[in-house]
């Protein structure tokens, strides 16, 4: 009997660490699969065109729609280069949204005046730049950044092109689907952050059924064991033969 309760304390110990560890494992999977579904800031793929002296939208938001009025909102000029004369010409802001209103203090002079953020927009998560009376300076590439998004994705580049008299505009483009940047096949975290909150759904019925298949599984041995224990231990007891 000493045997048989050794046993048995030692097997139910090992089934209830299997099955504990099976759920933390399971848990640990679901909450990586939801964080699949954070915000991630996307830009217009295509270059934007603009005419000289028109007015131009760069396409810029956040996929899920997210209310970002409260957070810091940059654009900048990462293609421009410092000029030396000029002690503020290091910082590149087109335009900063901070504490929820433009921050005028660091942003080019030559944009002065000439940018805004729709503050209806911020509210949905877009986050689209107007600029106003394009010039031929002004074309180049834009980058939009969310420093403290709490998403994988945090910044996109799109890029404007300035034509001195084309007929071709976008001034007020719209962000499609078709212009959206997608994941790059080879970028683990842009690949993870384009699924969506159905995986983690899925993942946590299959990790319930599995602990429960475990736990009927460890009580059936458990059951059947205990049977062949109380027989062997019966079996000195029964009358020998005369």
């Amino acid at each position: 009997m000493v045997l048989s309760g050794t046993f048995m304390v030692h097997f139910g110990s090992v089934g209830s660490s299997l099955s504990l560890w099976t759920l933390i494992v399971c848990l640990s999977s679901a909450v990586w699969t939801s964080s699949e579904g954070q915000p991630r800031v996307v830009g217009s793929l295509q270059p934007i065109v603009a005419v000289l002296g028109d007015d131009v939208i760069l396409p810029c938001r956040l996929q899920p729609s997210l209310n970002v009025e409260r957070l810091t909102v940059e654009w900048s000029r990462p293609d421009l280069k410092p000029d030396p004369s000029d002690r503020l010409s290091r910082v590149d802001y087109v335009h900063l949204h901070r504490d929820r209103r433009e921050d005028t203090d660091m942003k080019l002079r030559s944009y002065v005046g000439r940018t805004e953020l729709s503050e209806d927009g911020l509210r949905s998560g877009d986050i689209s730049l107007k600029i106003l009376n394009v010039t031929l300076e002004d074309g180049g590439r834009y980058r939009c950044f969310i420093p403290k998004l709490k998403g994988p994705v945090k910044d996109s580049v799109v890029t404007l092109v300035v034509e001195p008299n084309s007929v071709q505009t976008t001034t007020e483009t719209q962000l499609g689907p078709r212009d959206l940047q997608t994941p790059d096949p080879n970028n683990e975290t842009n690949v993870k952050a384009g699924r969506s909150h159905p995986g983690a759904l899925i993942a946590v019925v299959v990790c319930i059924l599995l602990v429960l298949v475990g736990g009927v599984g460890v009580y059936l041995l458990k059951h059947k064991k205990q049977q062949k224990l109380l027989k062997y231990d019966d079996a000195p007891n029964k009358p020998s033969p005369v």
